[in-house]
């Protein structure tokens, strides 16, 4: 709180109008010879941003406490709408509201009060408000070695005049409201756009996630001796007797102290195979071996779920169909007699290349000739080929 009325104080300090300095230039013989510098009064009129200029005359009496004599005429050689009268009056006596008050009363249109003895410059005050209010004359405070060089040298100089011009200041007041309003609202828009991008990187992270309402969905074990998992594959510890086991949609199984820190601090996945634990759709995960494999996943994931590390090499299938190579068939194929002796035109099974089976069809067209003996023995091997229940490759 403290420094917050400090940088209001300073910020207010900075809009102020503090008093600037200003210059007397002083001119003769058609050229610029002196510049002598000077504070402007903290009462009466601003001096004109182009200048005031006008011939500079000593005040009667000097120190301006009492009535001044009025400014005498201009010189013809000057013009009377753009060359001003300038009483010079020296400091002490009484205050400078008074003196200034008394020249513009005397008819001057500047006043220019200088030190005694000394090079030091004072910001002139008022010491009345009322007479301040009634003051309107600009009016500046000057060296004694600026009064003693216009005393002597520009005063009693024919044609010689003088210019009172304030010095050029920065207006900062004037452009630190637009440029403060300019910052505020690049810092405005920065704020917006990082909480915007904090808001997507935490719904980022949420997403790669498990809430711990998933997380309790996911069963847990007792190790027993015996079981099927040997060691967590996190902390390298062998399971010991009744410790709690996270076990993972991907048969994998580890100590719910490790694997839990994993799954809500890091990804929704198995450290092991990189499998989601759960079920959301492929098309949202962030795996990097979902990503490698999508495009195998979708060709192979007709039948339902994809393969894991326990699907089998080998897969059955059905020997009748017409599609089949018998590389893509089991090692050992079950078949029924009567499937393939319903419809033997149409049965393409591997089982009719075999060299050990025989077809009865075969069978009775070879042996022909012996329409009884072998006759009988075909009926024999169809009636035992019948009478089992499978035929073994």
């Amino acid at each position: 709180m403290v420094q917050l009325n400090v940088a209001v104080l300073v910020f207010c300090s900075v809009l102020v109008p503090s008093p600037a300095r200003a210059y007397i230039y002083a001119h003769y013989s058609n050229m610029t010879s002196m510049l002598f510098e000077d504070l402007p009064a903290l009462f009466g009129s601003p001096l004109p941003k182009d200048g005031l200029m006008g011939i500079m005359v000593v005040s009667h009496p000097l120190n301006g406490c009492t009535a001044i004599d009025p400014p005498p005429p201009l010189p013809p050689s000057f013009d009377a709408n753009t060359t001003k009268t300038i009483v010079l009056i020296r400091r002490y006596d009484c205050n400078f509201d008074i003196k200034v008050l008394h020249a513009q009363q005397a008819g001057y249109n500047a006043a220019v009060i200088h030190n005694m003895y000394s090079d030091t410059l004072l910001n002139m005050n008022y010491s009345n408000e009322t007479i301040a209010e009634e003051i309107e004359i600009p009016s500046v405070f000057t060296s004694y070695y600026a009064s003693q060089i216009l005393r002597n040298f520009i005063i009693p100089e024919q044609g010689a005049y003088v210019i009172l011009k304030p010095e050029f200041s920065f207006p900062l007041s004037y452009y630190l409201i637009p440029f403060t309003g300019v910052v505020g609202m690049i810092i405005l828009v920065m704020c917006v756009v990082l909480i915007v991008r904090c808001v997507r990187y935490r719904k980022r992270l949420r997403k790669n996630r498990l809430s711990k309402e998933q997380l309790r969905r996911i069963p847990t074990h007792r190790f027993r001796k015996g079981d099927d998992y040997d060691l967590c594959a996190i902390c390298l510890d062998e399971y010991e007797e009744g410790d709690k086991l996270r076990v993972l949609p991907c048969s994998h199984a580890y100590h719910c102290q490790c694997v839990d820190p994993w799954l809500t601090q890091s990804k929704k996945t198995c450290p092991v195979c990189k499998q989601r634990v759960t079920r959301n759709n492929t098309e949202h995960s962030e795996s990097e071996s979902e990503e490698d494999m999508g495009g195998r996943g979708v060709e192979e994931g007709t039948e339902g779920e994809a393969d894991s590390e326990r699907t089998p090499l080998l897969r059955p299938s059905n020997p009748c169909s017409p599609s089949g190579s018998p590389g893509a068939y089991s090692a050992t194929t079950t078949t029924t007699t009567a499937q393939c002796l319903a419809s033997p035109a149409l049965c393409d099974s591997p089982i009719l290349g075999y060299e050990g089976y025989r077809s009865p069809d075969e069978d009775t067209d070879s042996e022909s000739d012996d329409a009884g003996e072998d006759r009988h023995h075909t009926d024999d091997d169809t009636a035992q080929l019948i009478g089992r229940d499978t035929v073994e490759v």
